[in-house]
């Protein structure tokens, strides 16, 4: 009989064969949703959904993109910024 904490859906439930070549079920927290852009809510492609003790262990290039807006905005959406922001900068200047 599990544990009443186990019972809920909080937990996954995970089949594991022990080395006595048993079945045995294992109860791990789910992982977090994907990341989603801040402007069109794409998924950001390249950016980990991991729990947070996993993360810690990452090496932050494995964690995000490395580029501005990186793991905040889509490629499509920074690249149409950037050039908001240029056209901005073109405007000011004449």
């Amino acid at each position: 009989m599990p544990a009443g904490r186990f019972k809920s859906r909080t937990f996954r439930r995970v089949f594991k064969v022990t080395p006595g070549h048993r079945l045995v079920k294992h109860y791990e927290l789910r992982k977090p949703a994907k990341a989603k852009c801040a402007k069109c809510s794409a998924v950001l492609p390249g950016v980990a959904s991991e729990r947070p003790c996993k993360m810690q262990h990452m090496p932050k290039s494995r964690k995000r993109p490395e580029r501005p807006y990186g793991g905040v905005l889509c490629s499509k959406c920074t690249r149409a910024l950037i050039k908001a922001e240029i056209n901005s900068k073109k405007e000011k200047q004449e």
